[in-house]
């Protein structure tokens, strides 16, 4: 059986436009918003939202079989407020594992409890070259170091209260989506651009006229990046979960950017073996190119959903993500590959 064809396209004007949606872990309803409305095209889904608002899709078929699920995450890494200095700046509290050095001097909003947004920029305290000289390059980019310049008149804690700006308030860091020779290069491809995967497979398998083999169920997580997204949401009744986030590409790493990955092991052990063994013979099948890894620091929503206590054989596919939690970049080989990956497994009886 030959798979759907993918919509190109389609799967890269949605991937930009979600990657240009800031989503923060903690504030991410905007861009479950934006792949809520673009899933109800599919009248085979039926939509629901937890009470932690991750997006739940169902689609019912007729089969004797038990059904799967698939998840990935939405939420990004990004930051709050934690200070305001008395030189009317602020300083931030990170939401997940960005890295300062990748995103001094980047553009940033800053979304206030009141609804509005304050452009700004993140900085060294020691920016100026021609005041800090040699020091400014010395200083470490740290949380005690950096801090975000507003775009607004203010130079003082007062000033910057009277803004709307108050402790907690969201930061979102720049995405910096740029498309060509096949590359998409971004921050947060992790893990919308997995989402963009789910997504481009639903789309293609339903307007080929398929079904999926038996019910499944997508799961969008909101809190994967502070480690429990997906440990509430699955429904009890499923019997495998693929997790769909990036695989990791550096050095010591056998993934890389025109492959997907099979997740072998990482910080929380080994997956489902079983699971693995159908998940390649599947590739196999129908010629995917895919790798297999191990990723030494990093954790799954699979695992999270595990630790939770759920009772599924879980998996870890996902395509080769360069510079991860940094300016990342993917090939459209690699997702493609993933969205095959994913059609694949969902139209296997």
């Amino acid at each position: 059986m030959s798979l759907p064809k993918i919509d190109e396209t389609y799967f890269t004007t949605f991937l930009v436009d979600l990657l240009n949606i800031p989503s923060p872990t903690g504030f991410a309803e905007p861009a479950i918003d934006f792949v809520e409305k673009e899933l109800s095209k599919y009248k085979q889904l039926q939509l629901s939202r937890t009470r932690k608002g991750a997006l739940v899709a169902k689609w019912q078929v007729e089969s004797d079989l038990p059904p799967v699920a698939l998840t990935a995450h939405v939420d990004t890494l990004g930051a709050v407020v934690k200070e305001i200095k008395s030189n009317g700046r602020l300083k931030l509290s990170r939401v997940g594992g960005i890295q300062w050095p990748s995103v001094e001097t980047e553009g940033v909003w800053i979304f206030t409890s009141k609804g509005e947004k304050i452009r700004g920029s993140v900085l060294i305290e020691s920016a100026s070259g021609h005041i800090y000289g040699a020091a400014g390059s010395e200083t470490p980019r740290d949380d005690a170091h950096m801090e975000v310049r507003l775009d607004t008149r203010t130079t003082s804690e007062k000033e910057t209260r009277a803004l709307g700006i108050n402790i907690g308030d969201c930061v979102a860091f720049d995405p910096r989506v740029e498309v060509t020779n096949g590359f998409i290069r971004s921050r947060f491809l992790d893990d919308k651009a997995c989402v963009a995967n789910l997504v481009a497979a639903i789309k293609s398998i339903a307007e080929a006229g398929q079904s999926p083999a038996r019910s499944v169920y997508f799961h969008i997580s909101n809190y994967e990046e502070v480690g429990h997204g997906a440990a509430a949401g699955i429904p009890s009744d499923v019997v495998e979960l693929i997790s769909v986030d990036m695989a990791v590409v550096g050095s010591g790493q056998e993934s890389d950017e025109f492959h997907a990955t099979l997740c072998i092991k990482d910080s929380g052990g080994t997956y489902h073996d079983g699971l693995n063994k159908k998940m390649r013979a599947l590739a196999e099948q129908h010629n995917i190119p895919y790798k297999t890894d191990v990723y030494p620091f990093y954790s799954s929503d699979g695992e999270a959903f595990w630790r939770a206590g759920g009772d599924v054989a879980l998996s870890l596919i996902g395509p080769g993500i360069d510079a991860s939690h940094n300016y990342e970049r993917a090939h459209m080989d690699g997702l493609n590959a993933t969205t095959h990956w994913i059609m694949a497994y969902l139209l296997d009886h």
